[in-house]
């Protein structure tokens, strides 16, 4: 099996999109995967971010694909379906299934297309008219509401809706499988900005307005409105600067039409993101305020106004592993915030530019758009997490694993995380930046001690329990373990920013094409007549003034030179190693007139030289550049004034100037080569009389002094001639003129090619016109079409049955491909069995890709072979630059195709697992987690694994496939494993499966356990839950073993700081505003929230709660302490409960059922508290109660069960799961965990996390019935390895005193081998891993 390119490829595949601009909003989105789309004028690149490299690029269709002068509009918004690899073989098929490679996109006239990356690279020819890779939903296109911004929100397990943005105030829910809008809610007068979903909660999404609007939006189902529950909420900000934006604009009664707010207000955003680390925490930046709002406290905890030398904020990133956040900022810096310790206030402490002055272009160009990495905090997870269980230091891992600079010197400063981040400038460069966190540590011998720390977690450590004050048995769990990184201060973080790789593409509106000469016989730029090598690149002046060097075998920016200061407005290749281009610009205001700017740019050393320098400016401007053939000759064609013919030299010399009315011109391409010559290496100089070129003498230099090329015109009254140049000499080349009538008056000739013995032209009226110089025979038709602009001939080769292939550009910026002569010199068509006459149904290719116009066309001469396609290059109004293949063989469709050049080199192979074909890419992900050598991947570096020794070859055979694998597993069939290696031989060969670090990161941890392996398999396809859920199974099963052999994890109680009471100080506070409340807590510098969110322990759970009320100790307003009553008494802090109660004021409505709380809660801490509190409420009674209420008064008399459950039943899950971890333990305790899980899986549709719940409740049973409704039997399948696995770690490690306790856990509940539920998971495995062997064997692997 060999690796091959897929058929009829995609001309999106070589196409090179224009820069993205403030038009496009700022636009992208980066995926866990690391793939990066973002708006290009109407396209969407996409990008992977590892190898820094172009991958497609997805132009969208025009609102009206049935008119050709439609264009389509700017994309302004484009997000990622978070969808990932489809799993369930046996149920549905994976390559007809839903993608896991689908994307939104919305343009400024309000439509939104899915865009279906998968469905593109398998769509062939034969099935571009049934199976479309975009899909639009139902918009209204009579309104045209254009599109702000798009997110994806999960209603089901398996269903995902779009949430859209649409014109200044409208918030639109969309059903991707009906594509109706089923929810509308219009906020007038409010312009609503940014829209985001719960990272916590798929189901839960926030918007903001740019006056400080929050709706707050959760969605139960995607069929009508009752599915979507909304609640406004308000964050103040101060709107004084857009009340004077919307004066200035003539804004009416808040009338803004159908623009969004990017088009209203450019230049006022304001952005939303939440917090990665904490539940309920959203980060609100206004263009001067970054603002941290409580959406459960429903206020803001902290502002921080902007210093006034930052410009405004663009744009705000959470860390997803550190507690800081990234504004990035209209000016093109990017700041760092972190919180201060034990509260939400933040404060700037690193300040950077994103668009480093040098090297750029003045002015500098604008940074649009910031994505950050998530990644990198999923495997730095994992590493750490293993790093710790196994006695690894994390931060010699890191030493290990830092590829980025492989140079740099390690210090004593340890290296906290590292976080990727992508920006994006207007200039088409894609940078990516690697930000490193270090931090000196607290006391040089922490490290060592850290070291001992993690060595013996692997042994039962004693922990205190809160309420027992016992002391028992437990493990340390990932949660706590983090070693030396705690002990580093805040005030000693260091943030580092390096630049680690960038793509340029286009860098400005493309205004010119040029290619080589396909003649071959262009001399090298020292002299000489050596012919020049053919090279696949093609040449692009912009509108900034530079040139862009396309490399079209590898669909890239070779190079590009800053040339001009201008436009450039000509270009043309002087052989292949040499540019000429032109620019004009005006002069002075006295004198007037033009200055004409004419460059000679050598490739290989950069250098421009400027030749044709006058003192005073000019009466005429440059109109065009022609160069001939060999590159020797360049005639220059000046507005109303004569043409000058120059030699290009080193030093280019002007020959002599022709005073004639021309309107086009164009020198002779080379004469068709012979067939006996093999190739276009061979061939001859293009002159009218081949002798006079081949038997051309020589100097003493090699340079060929007798030279002859000839040239076309036209003259303005409709007279044709044809000159020859010869040396200095241009004389006449008499021709044989063509019949009288074939010169018409009335069209006027505007475009021109020319190859010996045949001219083709084309006038202002349509006609095309071909003419034999030799015979004097001539033709013409009409196309029925506006004025003709360009004619370029075809490249011809040895062998071709048709030498008047031309590709006609007309004015109204369309093209159509004609075949004007064949072997027996008639109009024929090469595609159809007729023998039409009429020359626009034989047109071999007419306008395509509506909605993008051509600015510029030419052929590519690439050609060596007869039966190889044509190329055709184009530029298109958008500023792309694509590739069209016209498939010119007799015997396939008569459409022609787009298409690649051959075969796409690129400078390193692209290894992103997940865009591998769905089963190559299901074959991988089974093949990592079953354990394979590091050395069965072609890599060609050798990496020691955790004993010393190397495990990376670069050896490319490969052997007995079995050798590779780490270990047989003991579910399924065991042959299934080799069969994989060997469908998956292919793209190892190719080097294109892992990177070198990701393999070096594989090696250690993949002898650290079954589940290590699931958790990076996982990490690698973007599954960032499933990875979290195998780290933290080991932790519950063990957790639940525990409890089984009746060592209930218990700790001693939680001293809370606390004075003195008496009746003077109860009763002041009684009365007062001032309220204290328990000490904050260490906030880590290290934090991952959708860890943190499967925490079952405890002590874990306890202490996330804990954390949150420091912030909220200083709030104001009833609501806010009825809230921090609330989170006291679930942390058991009933002292301090009873205080914050007692402060409520007499006058508040509040004081009564604070009061019958506080008398009810103080008789669980102290008698005279008790008594203090009764004398101060038969005093104050007044009012009611609130529902909750009910709750603490179950507290108070020790009813914790029940309390859970009243709580459980109001909704508030994290709370019932916090008091039940302070006051419960056991049978209790899981009760209260297991109902959790049931509403985490049944109604949240976060299955990972509901599965830990399960296994820490001792559920099994319920976690292997939800993977199987969940149609995941390879899942199911390796949970009952990885359990297995920790119970026989865990009874190995049991003391050999307490053998009844081991015989009580030699058998793991629920996984028994003889359980039928265990049984049917192995058999419905087998068929699984069958299935997917037979999809590889029939999938031919293919090459991006």
């Amino acid at each position: 099996m060999t690796l091959t390119r897929l058929p009829q490829p995609d001309s999106s595949d070589c196409m090179l999109p224009g820069p993205p601009s403030r038009n496009n909003n700022g636009s992208a989105d980066l995926v866990s995967t690391g793939l990066l789309a973002y708006a290009a004028g109407s396209t969407v690149p996409i990008l992977d971010t590892r190898s820094m490299q172009l991958i497609t690029v997805l132009p969208i269709p025009p609102p009206s694909a049935t008119s050709a002068s439609s264009i389509s509009p700017f994309i302004t918004a484009v997000r990622w379906c978070p969808t990932t690899l489809r799993l369930d073989l046996l149920s549905h098929d994976p390559t007809s299934s839903h993608s896991h490679l689908l994307l939104a996109a919305g343009d400024r006239q309000g439509r939104i297309c899915l865009l279906d990356l998968r469905a593109k690279s398998h769509e062939s020819e034969s099935e571009s008219e049934s199976s479309s890779p975009s899909m639009f939903l139902e918009t209204n296109q009579v309104a045209k509401l254009g599109i702000q911004d798009l997110c994806w929100i999960q209603s089901r397990y398996d269903t995902w809706i779009v949430a859209a943005l649409t014109g200044p105030s409208v918030l639109s829910l969309f059903n991707i499988h009906t594509g109706r809008c089923f929810f509308k809610y219009d906020a007038v007068p409010e312009i609503l900005s940014c829209v985001k979903r719960d990272p916590f909660d798929s189901r839960h999404f926030c918007v903001v307005g740019l006056k400080g609007l929050l709706l707050s939006v959760k969605v139960h189902g995607s069929v009508s409105e009752s599915d979507v529950v909304l609640e406004e909420l308000r964050v103040g900000n101060d709107v004084s600067e857009l009340v004077k934006m919307e004066r200035e604009s003539g804004v009416v009664n808040s009338n803004y039409g159908n623009t969004p707010a990017s088009g209203l207000f450019p230049s006022y955003v304001v952005k939303i993101a939440f917090s990665p680390h904490w539940k309920h925490l959203l980060y609100v930046t206004f263009p001067r305020e970054l603002v941290v709002f409580d959406l459960q406290y429903e206020t803001a905890l902290s502002r921080a106004k902007l210093p006034r030398r930052c410009g405004k904020f663009l744009d705000v990133l959470p860390d997803p592993s550190m507690v800081s956040v990234y504004c990035v900022h209209f000016d093109g810096r990017l700041t760092a915030w972190r919180p201060k310790e034990g509260e939400q206030v933040h404060d700037m402490y690193m300040m950077e530019e994103l668009v480093p002055s040098i090297g750029t272009s003045v002015p500098s160009p604008s940074l649009l758009a910031v994505v950050i990495s998530q990644s990198d905090s999923t495997l730095q997870n994992i590493s750490k997490h293993f790093s710790d269980a196994y006695g690894t230091s994390f931060s010699d891992k890191e030493s290990d694993m830092d590829f980025d600079n492989p140079l740099d010197f390690r210090d004593e400063s340890t290296v906290i995380c590292k976080t990727h981040l992508i920006s994006i400038s207007d200039d088409g460069k894609i940078w990516n930046w690697l930000l490193t966190s270090e931090g000196a540590l607290d006391d040089p011998k922490d490290t060592s001690d850290a070291a001992t720390v993690t060595e013996a977690s692997k042994a039962p450590v004693p922990v205190p329990d809160p309420k027992s004050g016992t002391r028992v048995l437990s493990y340390s769990d990932s949660m706590k373990g983090k070693g030396h990184l705690s002990a580093v201060s805040p005030e000693k973080l260091t943030l580092k920013i390096n630049l680690v790789g960038q793509l340029h593409l286009l860098s400005s509106a493309v205004t010119m094409l040029a290619v080589p000469s396909p003649s071959l016989t262009a001399t090298l730029a020292s002299g000489g007549n050596h012919p020049a090598v053919a090279v696949p690149l093609v040449a692009l002046g912009t509108q900034n003034g530079s040139i862009d060097i396309i490399d079209v075998s590898a669909n890239a920016v070779a190079a590009s030179f800053s040339v001009h200061d201008g436009v450039v407005r000509g270009l043309r290749w002087l052989g292949n190693t040499r540019l000429v281009s032109f620019s004009h610009s005006l002069g002075h205001e006295k004198s007037g007139g033009f200055v004409n700017k004419l460059v000679v740019t050598c490739l290989r050393s950069g250098y421009n030289r400027t030749f044709r320098v006058l003192q005073k400016p000019e009466r005429a401007p440059i109109r065009a550049l022609r160069v001939s053939s060999s590159g020797r000759y360049l005639l220059i064609l000046l507005r109303d004034a004569p043409v000058e013919v120059w030699a290009m030299t080193k030093t280019p010399i002007m020959l002599r100037s022709l005073a004639l009315p021309f309107t086009v011109l164009e020198w002779t391409l080379p004469a068709v080569p012979r067939p006996s010559q093999s190739g276009a290496s061979k061939q001859s100089v293009a002159s009218s009389q081949d002798q006079t070129a081949d038997g051309a003498a020589t100097d003493s230099n090699g340079a060929q002094e007798d030279f002859t090329e000839s040239f076309a015109f036209a003259l303005v009254n409709g007279a044709l001639g044809v000159f020859e140049v010869h040396g200095r000499r241009i004389r006449d080349f008499r021709p044989k003129w063509p019949d009288a009538s074939f010169i018409s008056s009335e069209g006027l000739i505007t475009a021109m090619a020319y190859r010996i013995p045949h001219v083709v032209m084309g006038d202002r009226l349509g006609n095309v016109r071909w003419w034999d110089v030799t015979t004097g025979q001539s033709s013409s038709f009409s196309t029925h079409r506006e004025g003709i602009r360009r004619i370029k001939f075809s490249p011809v080769v040895p062998g071709d049955r048709s030498l008047g292939r031309i590709a006609v550009l007309f004015n109204d910026n369309t093209f159509s491909v004609f075949d004007l002569v064949s072997e027996k010199s008639s109009i024929l068509l090469l595609f159809l069995l007729g023998d039409s006459q009429d020359p626009l149904a034989n047109s071999l290719l007419q306008t395509q890709y509506p909605g993008t116009l051509v600015l510029e066309l030419d052929w590519l001469p690439v050609r060596t072979d007869k039966n190889d396609p044509l190329i055709l290059c184009i530029a298109g109004a958008d500023s792309s630059f694509r590739l069209i293949q016209v498939n010119i063989d007799k015997r396939t469709s008569n459409v022609s195709h787009p298409g690649c050049v051959k075969e796409r080199f690129r400078p390193m192979p692209i290894c992103s697992p997940v865009l591998l074909p769905t089963p190559h890419a299901m074959a991988l992900r089974l093949i990592l987690q079953y354990g394979v050598k590091p050395s069965w991947f072609d890599t060609h570096s050798a990496v020691p694994d955790i004993k010393g020794n190397p495990q990376i070859s670069s050896s490319s055979s490969v052997g007995d496939l079995r050798s590779y694998l780490v270990d047989v597993s003991p579910v399924g069939d065991s042959v299934v494993p080799e069969l994989l290696l060997k469908a998956l031989d292919p793209y190892r060969r190719e080097g294109c499966i892992l990177d070198d670090e990701r393999v070096r990161q594989y090696a250690t941890i993949i002898n650290k356990g079954s589940a290590a392996r699931f958790s990076f398999a996982a990490a690698i396809f973007g599954e960032t839950l499933e990875a979290y859920f195998w780290l933290q199974l080991p932790h519950a099963l063990k957790h639940l073993l525990n409890m089984l052999a009746n060592k209930s994890l218990k700790r001693a109680p939680v001293k809370y700081p606390s004075t003195s009471i008496d009746d003077t100080s109860i009763l002041t506070r009684t009365f007062t505003k001032g309220r204290s409340v328990a000490g904050s807590t260490h906030t880590s510098l290290v934090n991952d929230g959708q860890l943190r969110m499967m925490a079952f322990d405890q002590h874990e759970l306890w202490e996330n709660a804990s954390e949150r009320i420091a912030w909220h100790e200083r709030l104001d307003g009833e609501q806010s302490i009825q809230n921090c009553v609330h989170e006291l008494v679930t942390v058991g802090n009933l002292d301090a409960a009873v205080n914050l109660l007692l402060s409520t004021p007499p006058e508040s409505s509040f004081f009564y059922p604070n009061a019958l709380r506080a008398v009810a809660l103080s008789s669980a801490v102290s008698r005279s508290l008790n008594e203090l509190a009764v004398k101060v409420v038969a005093a104050n009674m007044v009012r009611t109660d609130r529902s909750l209420s009910g709750t603490h008064l179950l507290c108070a008399v020790g009813r914790y069960q029940e309390a859970c459950s009243q709580l459980q039943d109001a909704g508030c899950w994290t709370d019932a799961a916090t008091l039940a971890a302070t006051h419960l333990k056991g049978t209790d305790y899981a009760r209260v965990m297991q109902r959790w899980a049931g509403h985490v899986l049944n109604a949240e549709h976060n299955i990972w996390r509901a599965l830990i719940m399960y296994v820490a409740a001792g559920s099994l049973q319920d976690a292997l019935a939800a993977l199987h409704e969940a149609q995941q039997p390879d899942t199911a399948a390796m949970f009952i390895i990885a359990c297995r696995e920790v119970h026989a770690e865990y009874i190995e490690n049991l003391d050999p005193n307490e053998e009844s306790i081991k015989d009580n856990l030699l058998v793991l509940r629920g996984l028994n081998p003889q359980n039928e539920v265990v049984i049917a998971v192995g058999e419905l495995y087998t068929k699984y891993q069958q299935n997917l062997v037979h999809l590889c064997m029939d999938s031919p692997p293919f090459s991006e």
